[in-house]
């Protein structure tokens, strides 16, 4: 470090100038993006039935790849640093708010309205007569009449 540490915040961010941070910086990028597209893959397949999540997902998915193209952009382009450490920041807290802060209630409500449609359809099959099909249906109902 020959500089002060604010004078490093408006020097362009590449590897003669971050030689510690620079690779790891646009590896970790590469490697977080492939992280969130299987995430975002399996979760949706498996979570398709439920919509707050998938929208939970969604926004997740596009945020991340937000985030993480402007770091590999600025990396690439050679930004200043402060503004590559803003991107950091302002992506990873908005990610942060989708998951933690944002969802939460949706979710929560939807578990409770899944937990009500669980319970009035057991009420429903509880009593064993309510299982239990009519003999005749139309068919048999026509054929009597016939007779």
């Amino acid at each position: 470090m020959t500089l002060a540490p604010w004078e490093y915040l408006f020097t362009s961010f590449n590897r003669r100038n971050f030689p510690d941070l620079y690779n790891l910086t646009w590896i970790a990028t590469l490697v977080l993006l492939a992280v969130l597209i299987v995430l975002y893959i399996v979760r949706t397949r498996a979570l398709h039935k439920h919509p707050p999540y998938t929208d939970m997902w969604e926004w997740l998915w596009w945020t991340g790849l937000i985030t993480f193209s402007l770091i590999l952009i600025g990396s690439l382009f050679v930004f200043d640093f402060f503004l590559i450490l803003a991107i950091e920041i302002i992506g990873v807290g908005i990610l942060v708010w989708i998951r933690f802060l944002r969802f939460p209630p949706y979710l929560a409500a939807y578990d409770k309205q899944l937990a009500k449609q669980k319970y009035a359809s057991r009420q429903k099959y509880t009593d064993p007569a309510a299982t239990i099909r009519r003999r005749g249906g139309r068919r048999q109902q026509q054929r009597r009449r016939r007779h």
